[in-house]
């Protein structure tokens, strides 16, 4: 099952999970006990590391930005490593469908290189700096027009 894991650095991870037993490879690949499952995209999961906060994993900008733009508004922040599935309609775990990979792909890629950016022309404020995020990530995952 093709799924992706986004780190806190902003790096995505193409992944085979195991169809018969994902939560497992979930957890491995997350490195935790308890994981929390987002859903902001009918079509997705956002596997969370349930303790992240708590054990000060960094910040994962990426995977936030990802699924803000997907809720349509800005989320609280997400801590660690995120891994992200695809979901069926009736809520079972499921390969992440190809539009979704080339979102997440490009949200990362957006995060990266506004990072970049932010070291040389720092945003104004942090509400300056997820507002300018936000309406990248929101800009990476609309419709293309043809």
């Amino acid at each position: 099952m093709h799924a992706l894991r986004i780190d806190p650095d902003a790096t995505v991870t193409d992944l085979n999970l195991p169809a018969a037993d994902a939560q497992s490879a979930i957890q491995e690949h997350l490195r935790a006990d308890a994981v929390d499952h987002g859903i902001y995209h009918r079509r997705a999961v956002l596997h969370i590391h349930g303790n992240g906060h708590n054990l000060g994993l960094p910040q994962n900008l990426a995977a936030w930005a990802l699924a803000s733009a997907w809720r349509g508004v800005p989320l609280c922040p997400l801590a660690g490593p995120v891994v992200v599935t695809g979901r069926t309609e009736s809520g079972d775990v499921t390969s992440l469908d190809a539009d979704l990979v080339l979102h997440a792909k490009a949200v990362a890629h957006t995060v990266r290189d506004t990072l970049a950016e932010w070291r040389a022309r720092p945003p104004a404020s942090n509400e300056a700096a997820a507002r300018e995020l936000l309406a990248y990530a929101a800009r990476d995952v609309a419709p293309r027009q043809q």
